[in-house]
């Protein structure tokens, strides 16, 4: 991004007028580094192997399609600087300013070595992610959400731009799946949208935050290959009073939004959304299992993964990856109580 602050750019500067001026007094690094810029010596330091306790192959995998998953994906929100903030206006400038791209490879690197094989994107963050792709191997897989379109020719099109970037599987955009249902849309376009994507050779899904939205696929035969849907508890202090909560519920006629809820209220009705989905025999990827960052991972993890989730999104800073990882495989192998048979 243009307005991103490159922090090896911003440090190089304040090294050399440093210097000059003599305002500072610097490390030997810092000495190096300034010598190297000014007569054009410095290289791109390469970023040295992480090093985790996690031993490879300790995270479990599953299926959609032929394709392998890890049970934990890394979500792309926090490289593309949309996570959700609530009020804290400063947070989208902050994580990208954070996430340079030698950032996001540091991150990706340390994911991979933990066992994570995959990264949910939308297709704004692909630029990191392609080029992360095309220096290491193996390559992490992507999960890449699209747009619907009534347009046939057109969401074919946008499918094939994502399947020439690289996408391992294509899914709708859970916001603008909603929005179209709930503005009269019917599931047929989804159903077009799925039919493309299988042309292409990857598995297709249905991405929604309304429960409704698997509700209305299965009734209505689209062909999912898999859901991506929200799933979170309710207990805690930011979520949305359950006498003032509101669902998307196009099939009574409410077409209320996710504003009409507190910020960081994603699944309004998990208990519902755990006894459907136990109904379903096909693989369900649950996102928003933090609530957005309202909800511990120690509590959010095991909670999706007990109540049928096969796999959980998680958007993570490279600080929080190892953690993240640990937090999901004890998750994994205490689940005493999952009624759901896992799909995938």
């Amino acid at each position: 991004m243009a307005d991103r602050i490159d922090r090896r750019c911003f440090l190089a500067k304040g090294i050399v007028g440093a210097a000059a001026v003599g305002a500072v007094h610097t490390s030997v690094e810092e000495q190096t580094l300034a010598a190297a810029l000014q007569d054009g010596t410095a290289q791109a330091s390469q970023p040295a192997k992480p090093k985790t306790d996690i031993p490879p192959g300790s995270l479990p995998c599953g299926k959609i399609g032929n394709v392998s998953l890890s049970r934990l994906f890394i979500g792309g929100n926090l490289i593309g600087g949309w996570a959700h903030s609530r009020d804290l206006m400063y947070a989208s400038k902050l994580f990208t300013s954070y996430n340079t791209e030698a950032k996001v490879f540091e991150t990706l690197e340390l994911a991979q070595a933990c066992g994570i094989n995959t990264i949910q994107l939308d297709p704004a963050c692909w630029g990191p992610i392609a080029k992360y792709n095309q220096t290491h191997n193996p390559k992490l897989q992507t999960m890449v959400c699209v747009p619907l379109s009534e347009d046939k020719a057109k969401m074919n099109e946008a499918i094939k731009r994502q399947v020439d970037m690289g996408a391992t599987l294509l899914y709708s955009h859970g916001g603008v799946t909603d929005s179209w249902m709930m503005n009269g849309g019917s599931t047929d376009v989804i159903a077009q949208m799925l039919e493309l994507i299988k042309a292409q050779g990857l598995p297709a899904g249905v991405g929604s935050h309304s429960l409704n939205m698997p509700i209305a696929c299965e009734r209505d035969k689209v062909g999912a290959d898999y859901y991506v849907k929200t799933f979170h508890m309710d207990r805690y202090w930011s979520a949305t009073p359950k006498e003032r909560r509101v669902e998307y519920d196009w099939m009574r006629g409410n077409a209320a939004d996710h504003n009409a809820n507190n910020d960081s209220m994603w699944c309004n009705n998990p208990e519902e959304t755990a006894a459907f989905m136990e109904s379903v025999s096909k693989p369900w990827v649950a996102f928003k299992v933090m609530a957005a960052g309202a909800i511990k991972p120690q509590l959010a993890f095991p909670y999706a993964y007990r109540h049928g989730a096969d796999f959980i999104i998680a958007g993570m800073f490279d600080f929080q990856v190892e953690g993240d990882v640990k937090i999901a495989l004890e998750a994994l192998q205490k689940l005493d109580s999952r009624k759901r048979p896992w799909c995938g």
